[in-house]
């Protein structure tokens, strides 16, 4: 997205665009109609064949941008070690990244990987082997045993030009200051189980716009990923959140509800699984599905209307 912030390239996107459903139109087609960045998520999983890339990069605008995840063989496999498997893996994500016009290849490594002195030695040769030719890496580390990125292997991604990739979302922040600022946002819920308030989206934009970056990068990841990145979107344009649904009150609580709930089924489950949902308790403000489920008494729910009823008379 471009234009939204001065001198600032400000791109707000997803991870894939396969669930974007719009009748008579393939989904990334549509999707590219809403968003001007996508993800690629599959590499991750499957190197495409190039017709395939190809085929994606003639769906869309020519200003349309694609990120892409580099396959796991290069990080759950090989981890990331200066040997030929890896090498040829990059040079299949390399060819995918030019056949779409990705400058960004996202690597991620596994929980296991630890952020250690022999892996950051190891990481520091495939660095000062790999032949980028313009390609810039941003690099994701899920060890739970290290929050913070140690300071080796800061200053080696820093003095490599590589990309400390984050989730604002989660109160994470790079490592150090870079050009690009790439996140990943999956929330504060279970892996993706999570919708963020309106407040929760202006802080991450804080936080981004706030940074010394000259490209934000931003891939939505949450349950309702495409709602809730064009929420952001239209909060840029617009300095104004939308509405997550047509009504207000304990009506647009019902229709987030009927989405999926599932009857006969008690409190307890109800906060489980809808809870981390909004709801538009007013024109102007969001609210969090739990915030009346918290209110129920407690019992078994037989269907929509019994627990409509009851949430009506609790949030009076």
């Amino acid at each position: 997205m471009l234009g939204l912030c001065a001198l600032i390239e400000y791109r707000i996107g997803t991870g894939g665009w396969l669930y974007f459903r719009v009748p008579g139109l393939s989904p990334l087609v549509a999707y590219s109609r809403m968003f001007d960045f996508v993800e690629v998520n599959s590499t991750f999983y499957k190197i495409p064949d190039l017709k395939a890339a190809e085929q994606w990069r003639r769906s869309v605008p020519s200003d349309f941008k694609f990120s892409v995840r580099a396959h796991r063989s290069m990080t759950h496999t090989y981890r990331l070690h200066a040997i030929d498997e890896v090498f040829d893996a990059f040079e299949s994500m390399k060819r995918i990244c030019r056949v779409l016009g990705a400058d960004l290849l996202h690597v991620q490594t596994p929980a296991s990987y630890k952020l250690n002195v022999e892996e950051s030695e190891n990481l520091k040769q495939l660095l000062a082997s790999l032949q980028l030719d313009g390609l810039r890496l941003a690099m994701e580390f899920r060890d739970p045993q290290n929050r913070s990125l140690p300071h080796n292997f800061a200053k080696l991604m820093q003095d490599s030009g590589v990309i400390h990739c984050v989730d604002l979302s989660k109160g994470e922040m790079p490592a150090y200051e870079c050009d690009v600022l790439y996140t990943r946002l999956f929330g504060k819920g279970h892996h993706n189980v999570y919708q963020p308030s309106d407040a929760e989206l202006a802080e991450i934009d804080s936080k981004a716009s706030g940074s010394k970056a000259q490209k934000i990068v931003m891939s939505f990841h949450f349950v309702k990923m495409y709602k809730d990145a064009a929420r952001l979107k239209v909060y840029k344009q617009t300095g104004n959140f939308p509405k997550v649904t047509r009504s207000t009150g304990v009506t647009s609580l019902e229709e987030v509800l009927s989405e999926d709930a599932a009857f006969p089924t008690t409190k307890e489950e109800l906060m489980i699984k809808q809870g981390w949902k909004l709801f538009d308790k007013t024109e102007t403000e969001r609210a969090r599905v739990n915030e009346y489920l918290e209110r129920l008494p407690q019992g078994t729910y037989q269907n929509m209307n019994e627990l409509i009823d009851k949430l009506a008379s609790v949030a009076r």
